[in-house]
């Protein structure tokens, strides 16, 4: 009797408890996965095997675990994945010989070159003083960008302006780094390199130094007056810094000539954090944003897993 009357309870009609709880189980797991997950489900096959809108850069290394050590290997691999750019912040400590073997596998793929770093020391007072041997190493620093973008058909270089001084009044801080951007856009000028300054966020990652906001960037720039200094916008950092992201990319859009990106908390790829990507990518598309965005950050998952997770979140945040 006892399994006759538990057989009618899973009989039609009812809702047997097994039922139940596997249903239930499954509803918890589907509400589980985030929207922006689910979102990743929704994206065609065409989507998936497409190109970018945009110039996204992955940097050498970012995809190690899939195209392996050799930096030509994971250019043809970027390439196939249908990013168009890459940047490599070491470039210039790179051999010679190295250097020009990526220029021409890029040249052949028709992948464009973000930013290279050709000065960024965070440790000592530069561009904030007057200090002679300082503009000497500066407008050193400068040359050798030169020979290195040439080398490499570059078009933009990264410059740093450093720490500030806490015994120097911050007007004469602010004209010191001015002036010796205008030495260092002077030496580029006649090549076409163009000196992007970074500000970075003095709360999480780079107590101390001098130049931290967009719109302190933007001033710089405008008082510099050189088709060769310009901006590279991080989003990561001005998120933390200052929020205000499209705002501040609108009122400075005529000095910015390149962004960097990584998503806060975390700097991780897009969709990990609290930033939403895909409505600064579309803004900046329509635009009419040409020019290189970095991603300079690292990944959420480790290895093949994680590299592919980056890919992904690309595709999405592309998918407008």
């Amino acid at each position: 009797m006892r399994e006759d009357k538990k057989a009618s309870l899973d009989g039609p009609g009812k809702l047997s408890r097994r039922r139940f709880i596997t249903g239930t189980a499954a509803a918890a797991a589907a509400m589980a996965v985030s929207p922006r997950a689910a979102r990743a489900g929704k994206l065609s096959k065409e989507k998936r095997t497409a190109g970018f809108k945009l110039k996204y850069a992955p940097s050498l290394g970012m995809f190690k675990n899939q195209a392996g050590k050799d930096p030509l290997d994971q250019l043809k691999f970027m390439s196939d994945q249908g990013f168009s750019a890459m940047f490599d912040n070491g470039l210039m400590n790179r051999p010679k010989a190295q250097q020009e073997a990526i220029a021409r596998e890029m040249e052949r793929l028709n992948m464009t070159l973000g930013p290279f770093v050709a000065y960024a020391d965070f440790s000592i007072k530069s561009f904030v003083t007057r200090d002679k041997d300082i503009r000497l190493l500066l407008k050193a620093k400068a040359k050798a960008a030169v020979e290195t973008a040439k080398r490499v058909n570059a078009k933009w270089t990264l410059m740093v302006p450093g720490r500030f001084d806490e015994g120097l009044e911050w007007d004469y801080q602010t004209a010191n780094v001015i002036n010796n951007l205008k030495y260092c856009a002077e030496i580029c000028e006649p090549s076409g390199l163009v000196i992007v300054i970074e500000p970075l966020n003095a709360w999480t990652n780079h107590p101390g130094l001098f130049l931290t906001k967009i719109p302190q960037a933007f001033q710089i720039c405008q008082a510099v007056n050189s088709p060769s200094c310009k901006i590279v916008d991080d989003i990561y950092h001005q998120q933390i810094q200052e929020g205000n992201l499209i705002p501040n990319i609108d009122y400075a859009w005529s000095e910015i000539a390149s962004f960097h990106l990584g998503d806060n908390p975390g700097r991780k790829e897009p969709l990990t954090g609290e930033i939403n990507f895909k409505n600064i990518f579309k803004h900046i598309y329509n635009k009419g944003y040409k020019g290189v965005l970095c991603m300079e950050h690292g990944q959420s998952k480790p290895g093949k897993t994680g590299e592919k997770a980056i890919i992904d979140a690309y595709k999405i945040c592309d998918d407008f």
